[in-house]
């Protein structure tokens, strides 16, 4: 091999270890700006799952105060302690028939 031409092939390889060394540091700050960005991700994603197992545990609570306010004796007692209401008695009960006119049986 000519000297300029060993000096051109040198030159190039030179070159390309260096382009391949760059690529190689690249990639390398890639990788940990990636996982930094992971673990801040993760951070949040902890707090929003905390965050819903508390609202999971406020609507268990919510549910059984509800079942508790609507129980029938309660809602019956509160009808006869706060609105006087009572069960009527088999002379005070109205059975009242409703025929719908102006529908389709009327048509015929």
């Amino acid at each position: 091999m000519s000297a300029p031409r060993a000096g051109r092939v040198r030159k190039s390889g030179v070159a390309a270890v260096a382009m391949l060394a760059l690529a190689v540091l690249g990639s390398g700050v890639a990788v940990v700006y990636v996982k930094y960005l992971t673990r801040l991700e993760f951070g949040v994603l902890q707090q929003v799952r905390a965050e819903r197992d508390d609202l999971d545990v406020e609507w268990g609570r919510l549910q059984i105060e509800e079942a508790a306010l609507t129980s029938h004796t309660r809602v019956e007692e509160n009808a006869r302690r706060k609105l006087d209401m009572y069960l009527p008695q088999g002379g005070e009960v109205r059975v009242v028939e409703v025929t719908v006119s102006g529908g389709p049986a009327d048509a015929r």
